[in-house]
């Protein structure tokens, strides 16, 4: 068998575990940060921390559904902040579920503005205050992922 036989099969059940493994971890990761505050949404909110203050950010969530493949304006921010967290070794995933995230997140602030879930950073303001479990899955998964050149993962929220 040949890489190019093996290129177009479906991906084996190893992966879509995996896979899944990936999302639960991900949800766990959100509620979690949620809950300790160490959560910045919004493009701008988190291009303006990660130029303050880079050191605290420990991961980055990327959301876009498929009406937003066509802006412009945030494809070039996301590309920004990709190259930007490749720089500074910080793992980033993608979501094309906004609400699914919006679900677990909320989907407004305390003013009622709708909040915007298209880049989501994790905190830690002091690297040995918080180990969650759930971020090591994703870091490994990560790892994982750039180990076959996926720089970038996907990654699906559980139902």
């Amino acid at each position: 068998m040949t890489l190019e036989d093996t290129h177009g099969q479906e991906p084996m059940p190893e992966t879509s575990d995996r896979m899944q493994s990936a999302g639960k971890a991900l949800h766990e990761l959100l509620v979690s940060s949620q809950r300790r505050g160490c959560l910045t949404a919004g493009v701008y909110e988190s291009a303006k921390l990660m130029n303050v203050d880079p050191d605290t950010v420990a991961f980055c969530l990327l959301a876009a559904d498929e009406d937003d493949e066509g802006d412009i304006a945030l494809q070039i921010h996301f590309t920004l902040i990709q190259a930007f967290c490749c720089e500074n070794d910080i793992d980033i995933v993608r979501v094309s579920d906004i609400q699914k995230l919006a679900s677990i997140l909320g989907a407004s602030e305390e003013a009622g503005e709708p909040r915007d879930l298209h880049c989501i950073l994790i905190t830690n303001p002091n690297e040995d205050a918080w180990k969650d479990p759930a971020l090591e899955k994703l870091n490994l998964f990560c790892e994982e992922s750039r180990n076959v050149n996926d720089w970038v993962p996907n990654v699906t929220l559980p139902e």
